[in-house]
């Protein structure tokens, strides 16, 4: 474990233990009085670990390095190095890219700055106790495991979306953020964006009068071709540990189309283009309609579904009753090329926000048009636009997506896609990729955790587990 300097040339434990003086006392207070010994005192920075240091990984790093109450002070990932110029990362990821860029940034004011390095998280968090927060951007299968683990040990966290990789693990960190008290945040970064609340505000207003269908998309997906698990089994790379890497999912040999880059291909570690996106793009859906459980939902795959590899083109249909103050909503996601019909409404010269990504709002007077990840709102037709009234603005503006977290860790408020919320977007997405395994309409029974006609989606709803890597 390597030695750092800590930000400000004191160790603020220490300080706070054994400081005597009213001006310290004045200008620094215990952490108690900000809400909690959890939280961080405004004046100090918050130390953040990476857990995960791939391609979003190394993205979510640059944003906290913007932040200049920020400390990252530890990275951890199975894997020292790896290429991502085939995918549209590009660059290196991998924990020591990560350490070297951050040991690079900090040292142009700290010369003697190091970042600690780890090939398996469990031991950073046992190791390194004066982590405050930490952010997960590991594949999806690792989400659960170590966000919980995370928040049991008293740390905030922000994790990647999709929040979790099966229906039972959406509730368990839902009931772990609240149990714990720590400030969380889903990286579907869209959700801070002035578009979305513009979006969900008109939608609340009436704008387009009482909406009844709701459609969204993405060209995102096909990661990998054909079926099945790959035959050959080539060697681990060096400096990859492959057991880590796998983690609570059964072990299987290693092979390049799972890692670094393709897992989101796989049922095993991902959920496709579905899991992908869906949580930027029927974000919007879910907030201005307060959607949580559906009655029923149904799923069909181009070309039927595969055991291993996850579907490249897809249609989900949800159906979610009527709640106070509005009618039943019919939800519907397209992928991989698949699209919804143009509405009337939009003219021959005009054309849907959103091209590869959007979600379209039919409402009664007409509809209205959003670009992918919470993009601005556009209504048709043309002259209701140009008419409508803009109402006052309802939801608080967003200081931006890791801004927001970290003043959550100071005892600001809550993120807005903190893990109450990020837990119920992502918990119906997932249910929509169980019933497209199922090959069913699923009658869902959400108190229970139940597809009241299919007991055989039990095996998709809760996964199991390897020891040592429970959602507990």
């Amino acid at each position: 474990m390597n030695k750092r300097i800590p930000y400000h040339g004191l160790n603020r434990r220490n300080f706070l233990g054994k400081a005597a003086t009213a001006v310290a006392a004045a200008t620094i207070l215990p952490r108690h009085v900000y809400g909690g010994a959890k939280f961080v005192p405004p004046s100090e920075k918050v130390n953040v670990a990476i857990i995960g240091c791939g391609g979003q990984g190394r993205t979510n790093l640059r944003e906290l390095l913007k932040l200049d109450d920020v400390q990252v002070m530890a990275v951890a990932d199975p894997t020292e190095s790896a290429d991502y110029d085939r995918f549209y990362y590009k660059g290196l990821g991998g924990r020591k890219p990560l350490r070297a860029e951050i040991e690079k940034h900090y040292q142009k004011k700290l010369p003697a700055f190091q970042c600690a390095e780890f090939e398996d998280y469990r031991v950073m968090l046992e190791k390194e106790t004066s982590i405050d927060a930490v952010l997960v951007a590991t594949p999806d299968h690792g989400h659960a495991p170590a966000a919980a683990r995370a928040m049991r040990a008293g740390k905030h966290v922000y994790c990647e979306k999709p929040l979790a990789h099966n229906v039972w693990e959406c509730r368990m960190l839902s009931k772990i953020a609240q149990e714990t008290g720590v400030a969380t945040q889903m990286g579907n970064q869209g959700h801070s964006g002035t578009g979305i609340r513009q979006t969900v505000e008109w939608l609340r207003d009436g704008a387009i009068g009482a909406v009844k269908e709701i459609h969204a998309w993405s060209d995102a997906g096909r990661w990998v071709n054909g079926r099945g698990r790959p035959k050959d089994t080539p060697p681990v790379p060096a400096g990859m540990n492959w057991d880590l890497w796998v983690g609570p999912r059964e072990m299987r040999p290693y092979h390049g189309d799972y890692a670094p880059f393709n897992w989101r291909a796989w049922w095993a570690f991902g959920g496709g283009a579905f899991g992908d996106m869906a949580c930027h793009n029927i974000d919007n859906a879910v907030w201005a309609y307060d959607l949580d459980a559906p009655t029923s939902v149904e799923a069909y795959a181009a070309g039927g579904v595969d055991r291993e590899v996850v579907s490249y083109a897809g249609i989900f249909h949800y159906h979610f009753p009527a709640k106070a103050g509005r009618g039943p909503i019919r939800l519907s996601w397209y992928d991989g090329g698949v699209r919804p019909p143009v509405p009337e409404w939009v003219g021959a010269e005009e054309v849907l926000e959103g091209g590869g990504n959007g979600t379209l709002f039919l409402g009664e007077k007409g509809c209205i048009s959003c670009a992918g990840w919470g993009g601005a709102p556009r209504i048709f037709p043309m002259t209701l636009h140009e008419t409508y009234k803009r109402p006052a603005e309802t939801i608080r503006r967003s200081k931006g997506h890791h801004r927001d977290w970290v003043d959550a860790c100071k005892g600001g408020p809550a993120a807005s896609s903190n893990f109450e919320y990020g837990a119920r977007l992502t918990e119906i997405i997932l249910l929509g990729n169980v019933a497209l395994r199922t090959g069913k309409k699923l009658w869902w029974d959400a108190a229970n955790l139940k597809a009241t006609n299919a007991p055989e989606a039990d095996a998709f709803i809760k996964e199991t587990y390897r020891s040592g890597w429970e959602v507990a």
